[in-house]
């Protein structure tokens, strides 16, 4: 714990799409860049989901919802909740999750 450098964190690949993952005692942050195009097919998970786009546009779906958003733009995923994504432009959008995600470790 404590003070990470995010250019130093390894990335990888999620869904097929580039990640960064941090993990803190009880949540884990996701760091995504999106090309436009990269599509993350529905699913739902046990976690609560908060995401935040920051930079671009992607199509969002949550439950029956579809949406586009944009930088600012913060979605909250309840547990178990089918949610998709499409990314219409690159795009960098942090996912965080509660409680920690241990099959993103």
């Amino acid at each position: 714990m404590g003070f990470l450098d995010l250019g130093r964190i390894p990335e990888r690949q999620l869904f097929g799409c580039k990640a960064r993952v941090v993990h803190s005692l009880h949540m884990t942050f996701v760091h995504w860049h999106f090309a436009a195009g990269d599509v993350i097919a529905g699913h739902a998970h046990p976690h609560e989901q908060v995401a935040n786009v920051i930079e671009g546009e992607m199509d969002l779906t949550v439950g029956d919802e579809t949406r586009r958003v944009g930088p600012g733009a913060v979605v909250i995923i309840p547990p178990n909740t089918p949610h998709s994504a499409r990314a219409v432009t690159d795009c960098y959008v942090i996912d965080v999750f509660y409680p920690t995600r241990q099959d993103y470790r």
